[in-house]
């Protein structure tokens, strides 16, 4: 093989439970009541790096350790959750991320522990809340958006007027009362046609449908990483009306009482031709009747910025440019 072929390494954590190689009997049990997993989060960025990849003709092995115990020496890119890192070999090269601990807190200790040549995040304010644990070793590198599958025919039929996009778990009833209420006040009030998705309960292939036929979205996130489900919908040439109120980063795994960091955005990866964005219930009114004109008016233009900054090829290739340069 090429030496230029790149060791990926990912799995998604699942753990025994109950005794010794449960997990085997459980997935077989959750594909036959739950189907095939989503491709959500660290998956889909997995899965959108490797069809860059392929794209762009650069080879891969994905989790072969065998290769690695006996060439050493070479980089590990290992993408996704920490438990990887117990399989890889002491003295062996990591380049470590994007989807890893949510904040480095988890291990503070562990560019003292293992050989790592930098840890990629999906953003520029993950790479300020997480240097300030390892300073000088965190770059920003997000993951391609798939620009061909996320893209609307010219014949589509935009029939529904606003969709939804839910992703409000923290302090729920708060947010009901104080954005949600207004929120479908206001659509109601305009006569628009309305769908909903909320995060966790819907499969990719419903956002995929209604892609193609939503003029526009609501944004409902307190924070985002990258936020690739937004990305999909703007490279669809949707446009946002995006909840991005700022603050601090509020997991309350961590918050207050562990991190205190800000500012945080909901929207990464933004310019005016993405759509428009509000702080809370108490201008969400007054915002959505500025966005909604510009929507009318065909104003905004969100897959232009995706196409220029975020496709699966030019994502895809910066990464293999960081192997070379920490390999």
């Amino acid at each position: 093989m090429s030496p230029d072929t790149l060791n990926l390494f990912y799995e998604e954590p699942d753990p025994d439970r109950w005794f010794p190689f449960d997990r085997y009997p459980r997935r077989l049990i959750r594909l036959c009541v739950r189907g095939r997993s989503e491709p959500r989060g660290t998956l889909r960025a997995f899965m959108n790096l490797v069809e860059g990849l392929d794209r762009i003709g650069v080879p891969y092995r994905i989790n072969d350790y065998r290769w690695l115990r006996a060439h050493r020496d070479e980089l590990a890119c290992v993408f996704g959750k920490p438990h990887v890192l117990d399989k890889i070999p002491d003295e062996t090269p990591i380049l470590f991320g994007t989807s890893i601990y949510s904040h480095p807190s988890d291990n503070p200790q562990l560019p003292r522990l293992r050989k790592l040549k930098q840890v990629l995040v999906p953003s520029a304010w993950v790479q300020a809340m997480f240097e300030e644990v390892w300073p000088g070793l965190v770059t920003v590198w997000p993951v391609g958006i798939d620009t061909e599958r996320w893209q609307t025919p010219a014949t589509a039929v935009r029939d529904v007027d606003v969709l939804i996009y839910d992703k409000i778990y923290w302090r729920r009833a708060y947010y009901e009362k104080t954005l949600l209420e207004p929120l479908h006040a206001e659509l109601a009030r305009r006569g628009l046609r309305v769908e909903t998705l909320r995060y966790g309960l819907y499969r990719e292939e419903q956002l995929h449908a209604l892609s193609r036929c939503a003029r526009s979205m609501v944004y409902l996130s307190r924070h985002e990483t990258q936020g690739i489900a937004a990305q999909q919908m703007l490279a669809a040439g949707v446009p946002l009306f995006a909840w991005d109120e700022g603050g601090l980063w509020q997991d309350p795994q961590y918050f207050p009482h562990a991190v205190n960091f800000g500012p945080v955005t909901s929207v990464p990866y933004w310019d005016d031709r993405c759509g428009a964005r509000f702080r809370d219930g108490s201008d969400v009114v007054a915002s959505f009747d500025g966005f909604w004109r510009k929507v009318e008016a065909d104003v905004f233009k969100p897959r232009e910025m995706i196409v220029e900054n975020l496709t699966l090829e030019k994502c895809a290739t910066a990464y293999v440019e960081l192997t070379k340069r920490f390999g």
